[in-house]
């Protein structure tokens, strides 16, 4: 048996994609051969108080050298050096996708991220990412060695056939559901702004995810729905568990995502799981995530071209379910959380020989 911790910081029970992810893999890296404990890091990270550097590197100070630990990128990207340099043990970094891209930070803390970051990486013993697309990212910007990364895509749980799509809808209304935390980087308000230029047609948005971690954003995404008129059409339905979202996604017709920039995009491989037609943009690693066939897609941020895709898909019933059909088939091959679990235990195991 191998000795391995997950470092992860804050809450591991909130329902985000990179929350989730974590607490998945460690429910089955022990199936693996891998003793694996939880040490959880001070929830202030990417922003970390001094105090909370201190008891981070006490943390690792104590960790045994013989075992290995594994860092969540939500705190570890985070980390001076000097913080790192406690650990005895080899490191392996997670990296979701990287902190100084995050939508809406300033310049200067975007500058002073990009520089911890690639310190960082430099010191971890490997590297996991959650999609080509990052990989090749710290590979071009921050200098990681390609040998030093390896790829685990996010697990997607077998999910059955939504039968929506196929349905006739007219004159019914047109359900869009988009999944995710109400932060500035998931673009809400360029679909909020999308679809009220298309109020002539019959459609209602529900939007799941938690709308507490950015406060402002919220706030801001409310005063927009208002005044855009569609607030009888829009709603914010907060962070969901897997029943209730579950039951969102079998009555969709649409999924919508029209983030700025995703590592991954988790709601995609749950929408092709489930045979579901997307609306998609390209930010980030969403144009890998989504097979072309399975989606329309557009650029991130980029409202004319949302309200076209959007209109489409509403308005062509045989396009739904093609774009459906072909979700379906790939949702199919998708990797499954075990699968994902099995490519990070190989890593463990090879950093600790």
């Amino acid at each position: 048996m191998i000795d391995a911790a997950f470092a992860i910081p804050g809450d591991i029970n909130l329902r985000t994609g990179g929350y989730t992810y974590d607490r998945r893999v460690m429910a089955l890296l022990p199936r693996f051969r891998l003793r694996i404990s939880h040490l959880t890091l001070p929830a202030s990270y990417p922003a970390p108080s001094a105090d909370d550097l201190r008891a981070t590197a006490r943390v690792f100070a104590e960790f045994p050298k013989e075992a290995v630990l594994l860092v969540d990128g939500l705190a570890y990207g985070a980390m001076p050096a000097e913080v790192i340099s406690h650990a005895r043990c080899p490191i392996v970094a997670l990296v979701h996708h990287p902190l100084c891209l995050e939508t809406g930070l300033p310049a200067e803390r975007q500058t002073e991220l990009k520089a911890t970051e690639t310190t960082a990486l430099q010191l971890a013993r490997h590297v996991i990412v959650t999609s080509g697309t990052t990989a090749r990212r710290l590979s071009a910007e921050f200098a990681v060695p390609a040998g030093k990364t390896t790829i685990a895509e996010p697990g997607t749980d077998a999910a059955p056939r939504a039968t929506a799509p196929s349905a006739a809808v007219s004159p019914g209304v047109i359900r869009l559901l988009a999944v995710g935390s109400v932060v500035p980087r998931k673009g809400y308000d360029v679909l909020v702004g999308a679809l009220a230029e298309l109020a002539h047609l019959n459609w209602e948005l529900i939007i799941a995810g938690d709308r507490d971690r950015s406060p402002q954003t919220t706030k801001a995404l409310a005063a927009q729905i208002r005044w855009r008129n569609v607030s009888e059409r829009v709603r914010l339905v907060g962070s969901l568990d897997e029943g209730a979202l579950g039951d969102l996604y079998a009555r969709a017709h649409l999924v919508v995502m029209p983030s700025l920039y995703e590592g991954y995009g988790m709601v995609l491989g749950e929408a092709l799981a489930r045979g579901l037609p997307i609306v998609a943009t390209t930010g980030g690693a969403a144009a890998e995530t989504v097979p072309d066939g399975t989606a329309l897609k557009v650029p991130p941020g980029d409202v004319a071209a949302l309200t076209a895709a959007l209109r489409r898909a509403m308005t062509d019933a045989g396009l739904r379910r093609k774009l459906a059909d072909a979700a379906w088939a790939a949702g199919q091959k998708l990797p499954r959380w075990e699968d994902t679990a099995r490519v990070i235990a190989g890593v463990i195991r090879d950093v600790a020989r």
